[in-house]
């Protein structure tokens, strides 16, 4: 699960950025670098649980996973801060918005144009993508930890 969700997300904030023209700030490729963590751990984890199937690693693996997405959660909900004013953003994320139907192509194989980490282009429901991404961040931290504790060997009695 942990695998295909990251999988989706990563996708869906291509799509954005591909068929929406929106351009990913730097906070935003820090989220983007959780989602890719968490799908080479998620491999690695079948992988060996295919290999030796062990209890102990299953609670292991599953409390990684969640701390993984705990820290996407973080990155999120300080993205959406900024989003909101509700501290500064970090340097090198207040560039100005570039509008990417008419830029220039000249330099092509350079990438000279990013995204402000303070503006929200897009909304929906009252929440930025950053905010979306907190709630799946925070929806697969407990996921992974309640797999964790279904995972606990059990005293027989």
């Amino acid at each position: 699960m942990a695998l295909l969700i990251s999988a989706a997300m990563l996708a869906t904030a291509h799509a954005f950025e591909r068929f929406a023209y929106l351009l990913p700030c730097q906070l935003c490729l820090r989220q983007r670098e959780v989602y890719w963590a968490a799908i080479a751990m998620a491999a690695t984890g079948l992988v060996l649980w295919n290999i030796r199937q062990n209890r102990r690693f299953l609670v292991a693996f599953n409390v990684m996973l969640a701390l993984v997405f705990l820290t996407g959660a973080v990155v999120a909900v300080f993205h959406a801060g900024v989003e909101w004013d509700f501290w500064p953003a970090p340097t090198g994320c207040g560039a100005e918005a570039v509008d990417v139907i008419n830029i220039d192509l000249g330099g092509i194989d350079e990438r000279t144009a990013t995204a402000s980490c303070e503006d929200a282009p897009w909304k929906m429901l009252g929440l930025s993508m950053a905010g979306w991404n907190a709630l799946v961040s925070l929806g697969l931290t407990v996921v992974s930890f309640i797999a964790a504790t279904t995972a606990l060997p059990r005293e027989t009695a």
